[in-house]
């Protein structure tokens, strides 16, 4: 056992005097106890790779593309997505025929996807023709959803911005896809007899179900979209008066977002992913492995009899638990494609990960808690689990419930409240989610994992 005691200070002493008013000294006394540091990192952890084979996409960034990594394996993603309408068109001044054309657009930031930027790929885009379901899943499947005479725009496009040197210094990339003009026409007609259509994100869907956008060919490249809108392009009748008073007639071109994905409407990634055998070899003998969006996640057993047992040894008088940590190296799984171990895992016990996720919470440090891997030190530190083994020593007898984990992958978003001009401000994590922003994966060395017990303890000398 590595177990080192640190002795901070030897003897206190306290003097004690009473005094009446004749200067008679009354007594003293002297209490001298010796406070210990103590650190002890000679636990163990063990653990072992699950299939996680789906995942609720609970995220605006949208995955499309397909990757065939020798190393990871072969990864395909395509999107099913409704909209969220305007609550307004701009009906006046403006004829049915004037509307010239409507695109989609598919905003990404500048090395924003994995695998080649200049590989050519295609994409299809079909009205959908039913109800998406909510929830929905990483496996949901669009057939019977679409049918392929509902194709309704198509486009080749790669990740690189070669032919315009202005493009290239933009902080987002465009993919643009021609839709038809008449779908634009019908969607203008709709609100000036059914404007009621566009109030609220169900009764549109009720009308226009969504989208599904797919791969058609190519491999090598997998986008994120971070923004989806559809914008109308079209003429505006107008007047204007001149500085003599005169009024004129003027005709003005216009283009406006009047559909876009939000977080109020249903949006999926439809992942399919199949693990190279390098992988299977991988969990096969033993390894835990990360492999992301889907593919595995790493259940532990935490050693938390042990902790406690460590705690508590030589019966002290006085005891103070300072903290408890738990880090784990995570070394790259080597490839081609610069596929790397995901940002943020959360630690959360096995029995209420569905229930985690289920009612959107955020880590508490008592049965949920989050890691960011550090690319210095290579490794992931859950560095506040005191509030957990404390409520463990609350227990009588600790179940298999109260120490098996689940170690998984996840987005975080974040909000910063700032009181001032003049300060950094605040962040607090509003949102985990499951992890849907890009391959990724990762070996969990448990074996070089180390758990840290530090506690004071205090004894009294006589």
């Amino acid at each position: 056992m590595r177990l080192h005691n640190l002795i901070l200070s030897l003897a206190a002493g306290a003097l004690l005097a009473a005094c009446d008013d004749s200067t008679t000294t009354v007594g003293t006394s002297l209490v001298t106890d010796a406070t210990e540091i103590v650190v002890d990192s000679s636990f163990t952890v063990t653990g072992r790779s699950l299939s996680n084979p789906v995942v609720q996409s609970r995220t605006l960034t949208q995955l499309l593309g397909r990757l065939d990594a020798k190393e990871f394996g072969s990864f395909r993603s395509d999107v099913v997505t409704q909209f969220m309408p305007a609550m307004n068109i701009d009906t006046e001044g403006v004829q049915l025929n004037e509307i010239d054309s409507v695109k989609l657009l598919l905003f990404m930031t500048p090395g924003d996807f994995t695998g080649d930027s200049l590989a050519p790929m295609g994409l299809n885009v079909y009205k959908l023709n039913r109800q998406l379901p909510s929830p929905i899943f990483s496996d949901f499947d669009p057939t019977g959803y679409y049918s392929t005479s509902d194709l309704i725009g198509s486009q080749v496009y790669t990740a690189n911005v070669l032919h315009s040197d202005s493009l290239a210094g933009l902080s987002y990339r465009t993919i643009y896809v021609d839709l038809p003009v008449e779908f634009g026409r019908e969607l203008f007609t709709r609100f000036k007899e059914h404007p009621e259509t566009f109030a609220t994100p169900s009764a549109f869907a009720e009308w226009f179900p969504g989208l599904y956008i797919s791969n058609t060919f190519g491999s090598g490249r997998v986008v994120n979209i971070n923004e989806t809108r559809m914008n109308l392009y079209y003429r505006k009748h107008d007047t204007y008066e001149t500085t003599s008073g005169t009024t004129r007639d003027t005709i003005y071109n216009i283009v406006r977002s009047y559909l876009s994905v939000t977080p109020e409407v249903v949006t999926n990634n439809n992942i399919d992913l199949n693990m190279s055998d390098q992988l299977k070899t991988m969990i096969a003998d033993g390894k835990t492995v990360i492999v992301a969006p889907t593919g595995t996640e790493v259940e532990i057993k935490f050693p938390a009899a042990q902790v406690i047992s460590s705690y508590k040894a030589g019966s002290p008088i006085l005891s103070v638990l300072n903290t408890l940590s738990f880090s784990i190296p995570a070394s790259e799984i080597e490839n081609t494609y610069g596929i790397e171990p995901p940002t943020n895992l959360l630690m959360v016990l096995a029995s209420e990960k569905d229930e985690f996720f289920a009612k959107n919470k955020i880590t508490d440090n008592r049965k949920s808690f989050m890691a960011t891997y550090s690319a210095t030190t290579k490794s992931y530190v859950f560095s506040d689990m005191r509030l957990y083994i404390l409520d463990m020593m609350e227990k009588s007898t600790l179940s298999e419930d109260d120490f098996t984990f689940i170690i998984t992958p996840v987005n975080v978003e974040t909000e910063t409240s700032q009181s001032s001009y003049y300060t950094s401000g605040t962040t607090y994590v509003t949102t985990i989610a499951p992890y849907v922003t890009r391959p990724s994966m990762a070996n969990l060395d448990l074996e070089k994992a180390k758990i840290i017990l530090t506690f004071s303890r205090q004894s009294a000398k006589n």
